[in-house]
């Protein structure tokens, strides 16, 4: 039996960063920048006011300290304004924030410095040179790096390409996954299932999943068994994914068929894999291009656990995800556990926090049994017991990963 740290080394070895693309930076959000993007002017471009107020020469504001300063006020600039101003000494010209500053101006008094009037402007504090003032270049320089290569564009991120004159940006795409459904007995949710059928839940389920990992995902949705039209589909899945993920093609007279009908198109390594649930499943890399595909068993609880450790790593790795892995904290059970000596488990939990310690505490959820979707559905984590403990007592301390989505 392989270990878990055997199998993930050897789908991490697999995965491939698509080759980088060009897209508008609406689009970029989430995704890794491929490029040093370097800024041709300097932002801000002008000097300009970082407050509503008056603009003025420094120098002529400084006896405001002993004693109020009375200035005339010759003009008013607002925000984007295009026409040259000049201001002469003992001057002072109305500004709003964001408008540039007249020439000579190299400060802004605050409007609550002042008595706020708009022909004789009497000033009562004064501000030192650059005061509210943002001056040309202060966030970037020309030549800076703006965004660097291997950065996660984020809101500030796209904010930044914007205010730089960017409207595309170099990036790692999202790897594209494609998810099948393959069982004679399984029904899409849109029909009644007739005796012996169940709804297929999880191309639903893991294409959920890879699109939460961050990957652009195609449902195939249910295909038979037919090994002519099995391997018909994979291959033209291949064609156009860097992941091909197979629910239900792993175990029984179905996963004999399936490894039958993609035996063709390279080895897929069907073993057990030192887990539970889901220790039985199936990894190769099929194709003239290498495809990693995944055969993950049939049962949803088992297929989504299989696919949380195996597979989503492969995804944040295609990424160029530095760490591929869930964060993982330290918690203490609220209630007793067992696992499968042997094996390491991945057991459904709720994660809390105790408001007063700031503590970890975990809850157990669904242990009795791997079938329990609805367990699933109420976890917000993974308990993660090691293969050679059993029982794990209540107040003991235990690893415990998050299922909630970091980017």
């Amino acid at each position: 039996m392989r270990s878990v740290d055997e199998q993930l080394d050897r789908v991490l070895a697999a995965a491939v960063r698509p080759a980088a693309v060009r897209v508008a930076i609406s689009e970029a959000q989430g995704l890794l920048c491929a490029e040093d993007v370097v800024a041709e002017s300097a932002l801000p471009g002008f000097d300009q006011a970082a407050v509503d107020g008056y603009a003025v020469r420094s120098v002529d504001v400084q006896s405001a300290a002993e004693e109020p300063v009375v200035l005339p006020v010759v003009g008013e600039i607002t925000a984007g304004s295009r026409q040259p101003h000049r201001l002469q000494p003992g001057q002072a010209v109305r500004v709003v924030t964001g408008a540039p500053l007249p020439t000579l101006a190299d400060a802004v008094v605050p409007l609550n410095f002042t008595d706020e009037h708009p022909a004789r402007v009497t000033v009562r504090k004064p501000v030192p040179s650059a005061g509210f003032v943002r001056k040309a270049g202060e966030d970037v320089q020309t030549g800076d790096v703006a965004v660097r290569s291997g950065s996660p564009i984020g809101p500030a991120q796209v904010g930044l390409l914007a205010a730089v004159g960017r409207n595309k940006v170099l990036v790692h795409p999202r790897p594209r996954v494609s998810i099948l459904s393959v069982g004679d007995e399984l029904v899409d949710i849109d029909r009644s299932p007739g005796p012996g059928q169940v709804y297929d839940v999880n191309s639903y389920a893991l294409a959920a999943a890879a699109r939460d990992a961050g990957a652009e995902v195609t449902r195939v949705g249910i295909v038979g068994t037919d090994p002519r039209r099995l391997r018909e589909v994979v291959e033209d899945r291949m064609l156009i994914s860097e992941v091909v993920v197979i629910a239900g093609g792993v175990g029984g007279s179905t996963g004999d068929e399936v490894r039958a009908a993609l035996s063709e198109l390279g080895e897929l390594d069907v073993t057990r894999v030192a887990m539970h649930p889901g220790s039985v499943q199936g990894f190769g890399r099929l194709g003239p291009e290498s495809v990693p595909v995944f055969l993950l068993p049939g049962n949803p609880i088992s297929a989504l656990v299989v696919f949380e450790v195996l597979v989503r790593p492969l995804i944040r790795a295609a990424l160029g995800k530095r760490n591929p892995h869930r964060r993982v904290v330290r918690a203490r059970l609220l209630a007793p556990i067992t696992s499968t000596k042997g094996r390491r488990g991945y057991l459904r939990g709720q994660l809390l926090r105790d408001t007063e310690s700031g503590e970890y505490l975990v809850q157990p959820l669904g242990t009795a049994g791997a079938h329990l979707l609805a367990s699933l559905a109420e976890a917000n984590c993974l308990v993660v017991v090691n293969s050679e403990t059993t029982d794990v007592a209540a107040g003991d301390e235990v690893e415990v990963s998050f299922l909630a989505q970091r980017s």
